[in-house]
């Protein structure tokens, strides 16, 4: 896509139709509804073909007009008479606005383009990440399942540890319970969860099963 970066013309206008453009403005200012509508009427054929010339494409210069006009019925005070007339103004708005567009659907097409490269890089990565997802999930609904039938406090304890990732002094702190009784009850709820999920499970969670339930030496 190229932007032809050419003077702004305005087409040939009477004084009358200045006067005219400055009334609208007017009465755009004023709220007045209908008056955005006959802003519309006489300036969208030369307000278009300055859009499509810069854009080359007529649905993209479409949305630059409704965002032009959209502009100027919000804020009319952006038109200063001292700065020429409505028509060189308004075609000037045009010309700006359908530039930035030309900007934002070229860094729109780089970034696809870069995220589409990066796409095809991770696949076959991010196909073993959705596998070990699934494997996690399943490992972890079976031990949230064997930890339903330990006692309140064991559960207790190897929820802190599993979940929260809490080391066994931790665990005790925030049960205000002795650190000994903490590891007691730790290991008898181990030896329950391997008896319920088999060796290959509490191998899959013993980073954080068994880290927590390791002695501490020295703390």
């Amino acid at each position: 896509m190229r932007v032809t970066m050419g003077a702004v013309s305005t087409p040939a206008r009477r004084p009358e139709d200045a006067a005219a453009d400055a009334d609208i403005l007017r009465r755009i200012r004023a709220g007045d509804a209908t008056a955005i509508d006959d802003l519309y009427a006489r300036f969208r054929r030369p307000a278009f073909a300055l859009a499509r010339r810069i854009l080359a494409d007529d649905v993209l210069a479409e949305d630059v007009l409704q965002e032009v006009f959209l502009s100027v019925w919000r804020d009319p005070s952006a038109y200063e008479r001292g700065r020429g007339s409505v028509a060189s103004w308004l075609l000037a708005v045009v010309h700006h606005k359908a530039v930035d567009a030309v900007r934002r659907e070229e860094s729109q097409r780089r970034r696809q383009a870069l995220a589409e490269e990066e796409l095809a890089l991770d696949e076959p990565v991010a196909a073993r990440d959705v596998e070990d997802d699934v494997w996690t999930r399943v490992v972890s609904e079976r031990v949230r399942t064997a930890l339903g039938g330990l006692s309140a406090p064991q559960r207790e304890a190897l929820t802190l540890a599993y979940y929260g990732g809490y080391t066994q002094r931790e665990v005790a702190a925030l049960t205000d319970t002795p650190l000994g009784t903490v590891k007691t009850r730790m290991l008898s709820g181990m030896r329950r969860l391997k008896q319920e999920l088999g060796g290959a499970v509490v191998e899959m969670t013993g980073g954080a099963l068994g880290t927590a339930t390791a002695s501490e030496p020295g703390r």
